[in-house]
């Protein structure tokens, strides 16, 4: 296996393949290696397809041969979360109620991006059943866990998705985001996820939880999430609700810097529980953006705890998926699932339209915070990862998924960008994660903050590559 072409990022292999210093064979059978050497130990993948992953690899050697690379990602190896459609393979979604032997026959818009793009598809990565839940585990696939502690949750419902990068399992990951699906498990295992604005990432088919769910790069570098991003948002006819297609290259306006802005930072949104461990580090984060050249103020976004608003969305959308299965079927879903699927078919017409006007209030707060702050800063999770065996820890912060993520599903609710990256280990040596919001539509400066603070932190990046090191991985 060689470590040092799992280790490299996307941006570096496409250098290094234009220079003919490294192969997409080379690194495609690295990631595949990796793969095959921790797949069973922490359970990130569904399906990995080791033939049509080399012979992607080898068709990309040969275009790079010729000078005539296909894309900005040729090459490059990739995942598909398993709730996002990939040609010729199934979509299990986590369910025993699922058929693999029906294959689609297409690609979701962002996988059939990446492949026009060149990038090497490796596999499907792990989820919780339709990605319901904050962690990852599910009647199919059983348990993912997170290698920092392989008896603590790597989050979810991305978690496959989030252990395949901490891995080295190949650079670029497509993951969902519906209520803290990307944010959640890239802060429990220390990566970069940006769950991009609503509608500048096309979705197809659309998910069964509405307008709550996003999709957006989780990577190990911000650089390659931007690379992935300018990828993944090109258009696509399928989405009704895409967002007009501008053209940008993220990557491009990464190095811009980002003094002057004005900067939020809110240390519980007003009404979390935070453990102190994480408000320390997440306020050294803050702090150090003074020294980025931003104004930082703390202050509250100025809302109570939509909680209750995002369950008359996602409650419902779980009971929409439940609803089109016979009883026997339902007998195979996962228990809280069932349970929360119940609770959506208790919600009357108007719960749900006293939620969609609450849900717009909320967004009109924001837009109006947004017009004095151009950056929120919060923490991503108010603990670090936990112990398996629960969808929630256990003590003050509930015992559902969505009370222990107060500061993700609020901007699924707004639709707007916000992306967590990693701001140090606990004294037990697990990531914590600082979120950053952007104002709706704005990924532009989320992704300048996030590049400008990686960049002025590099122990954060070499205290992940010594730990991974350390772990074998």
């Amino acid at each position: 296996m060689n470590d040092d072409l799992c280790k490299m990022s996307a941006v570096d292999l496409v250098a290094a393949y234009g220079d003919r210093s490294v192969s997409p064979v080379e690194v495609t059978q690295a990631a595949l290696e990796r793969i095959n050497a921790h797949n069973k130990a922490y359970n990130a993948f569904c399906l990995v397809d080791d033939e049509g992953a080399l012979a992607a690899a080898k068709q990309s050697e040969e275009r790079w041969r010729q000078g005539v690379p296909q894309g900005r990602i040729d090459g490059v190896p990739a995942t598909v979360k398993d709730l996002v459609l990939a040609k010729d393979w199934p979509t299990q979604r986590g369910s025993r109620t699922s058929d693999r032997s029906q294959l689609s026959a297409e690609d979701a818009p962002a996988v059939a991006r990446l492949r026009e793009h060149g990038a090497v598809i490796l596999g499907k990565t792990t989820t919780p059943e339709y990605g319901w839940k904050g962690v990852t585990d599910s009647p199919l696939t059983g348990i993912t866990r997170n290698p920092w502690n392989p008896g603590h949750t790597p989050g979810g419902s991305s978690g496959g998705a989030a252990v395949a990068a901490l891995c080295g399992m190949g650079p670029l990951h497509i993951g969902t985001d519906g209520g803290g699906s990307v944010r959640i498990p890239a802060s429990f295992c220390g990566i970069f996820g940006l769950k991009a604005n609503f509608g500048r990432v096309p979705v197809y088919p659309a998910s069964p939880f509405g307008t709550l769910s996003h999709l957006g790069p989780m990577t190990r570098t911000v650089a390659d999430a931007a690379l992935m991003l300018t990828v993944m948002a090109e258009p696509d006819p399928r989405d009704a609700f895409e967002l007009p297609y501008e053209g940008r290259d993220y990557s491009a306006v990464l190095e811009a810097g980002i003094a002057g802005l004005r900067v939020a930072y809110s240390p519980d949104l007003g009404y979390a529980m935070v453990d102190p461990e994480v408000a320390e580090l997440v306020a050294a984060a803050a702090q150090s953006f003074a020294d980025l050249g931003v104004e930082v103020e703390q202050v509250d976004p100025g809302f109570e705890n939509p909680r209750d608003i995002f369950r008359s969305h996602w409650y419902a959308g779980a009971a929409h998926i439940l609803r089109a299965m016979t009883p026997a079927q339902r007998e195979l879903v996962d228990p809280g699932l069932q349970t929360v699927a119940a609770r959506g078919e208790a919600f009357s017409l108007k719960d749900y339209m006293n939620g969609a006007l609450a849900r717009s209030a909320l967004a009109v707060t924001m837009r109006k915070f947004h017009q004095k702050f151009d950056l929120l800063l919060t923490p991503t999770m108010p603990t670090p990862a936990f112990s398996l065996g629960a969808d929630s820890p256990i003590g003050p912060n509930g015992s559902s998924w969505d009370d222990h993520s107060p500061f993700t599903y609020p901007f699924n609710l707004t639709g707007q960008p916000a992306a967590t990256l990693p701001c140090g280990f606990t004294s037990k040596g697990l990531p914590v994660g600082l979120q950053i919001v952007g104002r709706n539509y704005d990924e532009v400066n989320v992704l300048r903050a996030a590049y400008a603070y990686e960049a002025a932190h590099p122990e954060h990046r070499k205290a992940l590559e010594l730990g991974a090191a350390k772990l074998n991985i």
